[in-house]
């Protein structure tokens, strides 16, 4: 933790600021979000399907809109697109504390997922272009606060959530209105370049090389959206108790957290000293398409259907984690070298799209092997089916390496 207080301190107010605002928005994010599902059924009483829309409508509105976000922040600045979504949110976490009919909640749940599309390229290109050289750093230290938020958020709204849902709500609609009144008076303006804000979206659709990298990477985010997925499910199996599922993933999830917190900075310096950022790349791709092949050996040793299968769950949690803490930083990094410095925030909304529609897609496959896996008796099958979709992103990454394309014309 010293080193990442050291980090911390060696950078300048806006980048402290900007990490500081990303652990904020983490915490009220992840102390309503978790329970947002158990409200709308329970305490709303709302149909299953129609519980999935108003959830989907949240991630469709923030996925499909980033291209949106990106290119605002690159037209207008990064700052005022901040804001706007910090106060966007704001709106939407009340507004699902104070409604019960359906169509206020689904324009409650579209402005939240906006309201990130809005901020989130915005954040990370700001972040980038204040960093300069040092923009590794910069985002390793960003990725300490984004899971220290993580791990706070649900312990906080667990406590809320106790007391009342709505209590929820409205105590996360209050912190993302005090840190929007704290960018506005705080955060300098950091406009986006002028040949950026004259510039068409559309050439950043004809940027092949980070279109080709953009692909390449998509396995790497089904791989990492397995944390929300396949392993809670699986933690839940194994330990066959509601209660025990319920111990099982917040410890899945204080895990990951904690491996990030402890590890990112000193992890991040060591590859950038020893390491060119291509193989960190693809060293962090490869450590976690392992924490699926830990899974698949211990589903071939015959483990799913005893408790000792959790031992196995966590590993693959830290390990993946330790993936993540590799390449994080040098994926944001290599996505402003492939934008040439312009367009940042625009490249980087596009990225968060299609990385997006990846997880969608790779979701809905990853569900079909599960199902498959259960008819056939075969519980290896989605372990190794992420196994293969992550060595595919190791060897397209790893090609992309060693013929210089992850490197600007």
């Amino acid at each position: 933790m010293r080193e990442t207080l050291a980090q911390y301190r060696s950078f300048n107010r806006p980048a402290r600021m900007l990490v500081v605002n990303q652990f904020t928005i983490n915490v009220a994010f992840y102390m309503l979000m978790p329970y947002l599902a158990a409200h709308l059924s329970g305490t709303l009483g709302l149909a299953g399907w129609l519980v999935g829309l108003v959830l989907g409508v949240r991630n469709l509105s923030q996925q499909g809109m980033f291209l949106l976000g990106g290119a605002l922040a690159d037209r207008f600045g990064y700052k005022p697109l901040i804001v706007a979504g910090c106060t966007l949110r704001t709106g939407g976490f009340a507004l699902l504390g104070l409604v019960d009919s359906l169509p206020a909640l689904i324009i409650a749940s579209f402005a939240t997922g906006f309201a990130g599309a809005l901020f989130n390229p915005a954040v990370r290109a700001y972040l980038a272009a204040d960093a300069g050289e040092r923009r590794i750093e910069a985002f390793a230290l960003f990725n300490v606060f984004y899971q220290a938020g993580i791990l706070v958020g649900p312990l906080v709204g667990l406590a809320l959530t106790g007391l009342d849902f709505r209590l929820t709500c409205l105590v996360a609609a209050a912190v993302f209105l005090g840190l929007t009144i704290a960018q506005v008076r705080a955060l300098p303006t950091h406009e986006a370049a002028s040949a950026d804000r004259v510039s068409s979206w559309r050439t950043v659709l004809k940027n092949r090389p980070f279109l080709v990298f953009s692909a390449a990477m998509i396995g790497s985010y089904v791989l990492s959206f397995q944390v929300y997925l396949l392993l809670p499910l699986h933690v839940r199996k194994v330990t066959g108790t509601e209660l025990g599922g319920t111990v099982g993933v917040g410890a899945l999830f204080a895990i990951s957290a904690v491996v990030a917190i402890v590890g990112q900075v000193r992890i991040t310096a060591w590859c950038k000293r020893n390491l060119p950022p291509g193989r960190c790349l693809v060293l962090g791709i490869g450590l976690m398409t392992s924490a699926f092949a830990v899974l698949l050996g211990a589903s071939l040793l015959g483990l799913d259907g005893s408790p000792v299968a959790l031992v196995p769950a966590l590993l693959a949690a830290a390990v993946l984690t330790a993936g993540t803490m590799v390449g994080y930083p040098f994926e944001m990094d290599t996505i402003v070298s492939l934008a040439d410095n312009r367009q940042v925030a625009t490249h980087y909304g596009l990225y968060n799209t299609i990385s997006g529609i990846g997880i969608t897609v790779g979701n809905l496959l990853t569900g079909a092997a599960l199902d498959i896996a259960e008819q056939v008796g075969a519980p290896y099958l989605p372990w190794l089916a992420l196994v293969l979709a992550g060595a595919a992103c190791t060897l397209a990454v790893h090609l992309l390496d060693r013929s210089h394309r992850l490197q600007p014309a």
